[in-house]
């Protein structure tokens, strides 16, 4: 067993005021921290893994489906978690006034993101 401490980890700015810390990593599953500041996006990605996760402060206002489809929009608000399928392509954005803060778990493990995907 590993017990990984969050002050034991680096945590990188990983695009403009969207702050990511990647946590523990199994041979299956990963789990990373995220705060995304007021009027902070992280742009349309996709990526192999499956994501769930969790808000546990503020409002996070995701944008599913990909621009070339007709995208919805899907608001996760604290105490309330997600499921994004592998390959979906997938934005967020934080539209309130404060810190959205949460944690994301990929499977499989994404253990060495590149944050630039």
């Amino acid at each position: 067993m590993e017990r990984v401490g969050l002050s034991e980890r680096e945590t990188i700015e990983a695009v403009e005021r969207v702050h990511l810390t990647q946590l523990a990593a199994g041979e299956r599953t990963s789990i990373q921290g995220f705060e995304i500041e007021p009027g902070a996006t992280v742009p349309e990605h996709s990526h192999h893994h499956e994501q769930t996760g969790f808000v546990y402060e503020g409002e996070l206002t995701f944008l599913v489906g990909g621009e070339r489809s007709d995208p919805r929009e899907v608001v996760v608000g604290p105490g309330e978690s997600f499921t994004i399928p592998g390959d979906e392509p997938h934005a967020a954005v934080n539209r309130g006034d404060g810190v959205v803060r949460g944690v994301d778990i990929f499977a499989p493990a994404r253990p060495d993101p590149d944050w630039a995907e």
